[in-house]
């Protein structure tokens, strides 16, 4: 056997940590930059830099948006069912709504739900952009990647339409993702499927993921974490979840896709080398070290 990855969530998973984590395993950053700056939409621009998580160096990866596609500043008491109203305003998925951290500035949460996970059934009147699945399919389809990343990113978005369905109790079809389907959370995606399709992997292994526990809110009102999107997609794919004493949700939609999407198997080899190890980090402060890690192993005989 060759090389295996090992992503490992013992502080939960998103689109953005896992991106940052394979960047900082190896993956090849030109091929990353080149999907992204393929893709037929507008509005923002990659940001790859190091910061500082739990007193480790580990990798960022921040997808900054113009003022006309930016997100609304939440902050973590409302996020967490107190405060203001629901309804107020949007929660945007995979880590890409803001918040006010500490009253010094803005930084994306590992994910704040918007019913359950990230995409709903057309009803807010909004104008916020609303893609379906063969919208973000397009574009997808138009991004400069390998047949083998594109597969991957088309993966993960049928993966969540598909859990969203289920949440909404309507067809796929009628799934219009507001937060995945944004602008940021696309970059997310295609991001990740670049970084992994080019390290050249033969089987990823994803154990468990940590996630949280308690309540966010959304446009719609404070619903449980896990949100029922990470519920479902656990359910359909055999995901593993091991709740921590967090108050917070770990795991977004978008992350527990890719894991479902990419998992080959849920077994470490008994023996193994490490060969690469990346970290990425998570944008909001939880009591956990907020850290993905992505290993590249070999087993040893």
């Amino acid at each position: 056997m060759g090389s295996v990855l090992w992503l490992e969530c013992s502080s939960g998973i998103s689109g953005d940590m896992c991106a940052a984590a394979l960047l900082d395993a190896g993956a090849d950053e030109q091929a990353v930059r080149r999907a992204l700056e393929s893709l037929p939409v507008e509005g923002f621009e990659v940001r790859i830099t190091r910061v500082v998580k739990s007193g480790l160096d580990v990798c960022d990866f921040d997808v900054v948006l113009d003022a006309e596609h930016e997100n609304h500043d939440h902050d973590m008491e409302y996020l967490h069912g107190a405060g203001r109203e629901p309804g107020h305003a949007h929660v945007h998925e995979d880590d890409q709504a803001h918040e006010i951290v500490g009253g010094h500035g803005h930084a994306r949460p590992q994910g704040c739900s918007c019913e359950g996970g990230h995409a709903h059934v057309r009803e807010d009147g909004h104008a916020h952009e609303h893609r379906g699945m063969a919208e973000v399919t397009a574009l997808i389809d138009a991004a400069d990647m390998t047949p083998h990343a594109r597969e991957i990113a088309r993966e993960v978005f049928a993966i969540i339409a598909e859990a969203e369905a289920q949440a909404h109790g309507v067809p796929v079809g009628e799934v219009h993702f507001h937060e995945v389907g944004a602008v940021d959370s696309i970059a997310d995606v295609v991001a990740v499927a670049a970084a992994l399709d080019s390290l050249h992997v033969e089987e990823v292994v994803v154990t468990e993921l940590a996630e949280g526990r308690g309540t966010v809110r959304c446009q719609h009102g404070v619903i449980p974490v896990p949100v029922p999107a990470v519920v479902n997609i656990a359910a359909a794919h055999g995901l593993v979840l091991r709740v921590l004493d967090v108050r917070g949700e770990l795991v977004t939609p978008t992350g527990a896709a890719v894991a479902a999407a990419v998992r080959t198997t849920d077994k470490l080899p008994e023996r193994f080398a490490v060969k690469r190890v990346g970290m990425g980090a998570g944008k909001r402060a939880y009591e956990t070290p907020g850290i993905l890690r992505a290993l590249v192993i070999e087993p040893v005989e």
